[in-house]
């Protein structure tokens, strides 16, 4: 397995960017990428994946591993698709002027040129630059007078009409707030911050998508317990997916131990992920009715999402309201990882080399890169938290 190819072909003028590129017994390379999507159906994806296949020039499909943990293919189907996208760009670039663009942090981010057109659109105060601001919505706001992130802070939001992908009250009371977060450079508090009382756990897993088996493998399911320092860090690890089962019921049967030591146990986690694991583990294993499963599933559960709050109760001068964005911050949480290339994907390719080694010492030093990851991600919930409660709790 290749993370974080780099694919050239000088003569077609193409370059592109996968994942993943995984070797299969016949020695060619196949093309794989992780989405949040639910669905490989978007345009977007077929043609990403058709010029990864195009790049490689063999026959093999695409693999997309998609956000509720399928995996689905990309062939042939897509040529054509790929190929009308890729004559339109090479019409694109045939003229001279730069053409109009709109700002898409997703998308933007990651693109080579970032760095030449971030500027610019800062410069111009593009209204996509804002959290919730699709760049479908720009045109319409424009035509009612608002060209710039200074003319929406200045507006009321009783008086922006609803426009493609932003109606309603509540999103366009947001995007004010957000473009006059965004000039002040201040978070901005909507409403109180409510967490629930408690001794917190932060709780935060790291999974495999590249399995044989059906679904993501969780090789790290990890712990911050009181008094939440570097020590505190508790975890349960399975080797290979083999152990699958092993490690979801040790995870069950930790759950149990904390839920003894503290009847108010909170399971603080950031975003939907890890509930959403359990739940599909829960029906790997038929295991719906377990007394454990239905704890952490239930109506009394002690799962805590610290995304759900934070997102209702605050506007931050952040384009995106991811974990590290809004730790690394210097003006919010300011917490730093240890390692700063680490991340989610990072940790699958370092699991998969620990699987791939045969080298003792390898193998533990991979383990102990991982263990360090997935224990600063619990760190900075637990940051997170902490930050909450002194700046915005009474």
């Amino acid at each position: 397995m290749i993370y974080q190819a780099q694919l050239i072909d000088e003569a077609e003028g193409l370059i592109g960017f996968p994942d993943f590129l995984l070797l299969n017994e016949n020695g060619e390379y196949q093309a794989a990428d992780a989405k949040l999507s639910l669905s490989e159906n978007k345009k977007e994806i077929k043609v990403q994946l058709g010029v990864y296949r195009k790049l490689l020039a063999n026959q093999m499909p695409a693999i997309v591993f998609l956000g509720g943990g399928q995996q689905a293919l990309i062939g042939e189907e897509t040529d054509e698709v790929t190929n009308k996208y890729i004559g339109e760009m090479r019409s694109l670039l045939s003229t001279t002027e730069q053409p109009t663009a709109r700002y898409s942090h997703s998308k933007c981010s990651t693109c080579p040129y970032y760095q030449h057109c971030k500027p610019g659109f800062r410069t111009a105060e593009e209204l996509s630059l804002l959290y919730g601001i699709d760049g479908r919505s720009v045109p319409a706001l424009q035509q009612a007078g608002i060209e710039t992130i200074t003319d929406l802070a200045a507006s009321d939001p009783a008086g922006i009409p609803d426009v493609p992908y932003l109606k309603g009250e509540e999103k366009i009371e947001r995007a004010v707030l957000q473009a006059q977060s965004y000039l002040s450079g201040e978070a901005i508090q909507r409403s109180p911050v409510v967490l629930p009382d408690g001794h917190w756990i932060h709780f935060d897993i790291e999974d495999n998508p590249l399995t044989e088996n059906s679904g993501k493998h969780v090789y790290l399911w990890g712990f911050l317990v009181p008094d939440y320092g570097s020590a505190n860090f508790e975890y349960v690890w399975t080797d290979c997916d083999e152990d699958d089962k092993a490690g979801w019921i040790e995870f069950l049967n930790q759950i149990e131990r904390y839920r003894q030591r503290y009847p108010d146990l909170i399971l603080a986690h950031y975003s939907a992920h890890e509930a959403s694991t359990i739940r599909s583990y829960s029906s790997r294993y038929n295991m719906e009715d377990h007394a454990t499963v239905k704890y952490l599933l239930g109506e009394e559960s002690p799962l805590f999402d610290l995304h759900k709050p934070l997102l209702q109760s605050l506007v931050l001068p952040v384009q995106s309201y991811g974990l590290k964005e809004i730790c690394k911050h210097p003006d919010l949480v300011n917490f730093q990882w240890e390692d700063d290339d680490s991340g989610s994907q990072w940790s699958v390719v370092q699991f998969n080399r620990f699987l791939l080694a045969t080298d003792s010492q390898v193998r533990t030093d991979l383990k102990a890169e991982i263990l360090g990851y997935n224990r600063d991600d619990v760190t900075a919930t637990r940051r997170l938290e902490e930050w909450l409660r002194e700046q915005f709790m009474v």
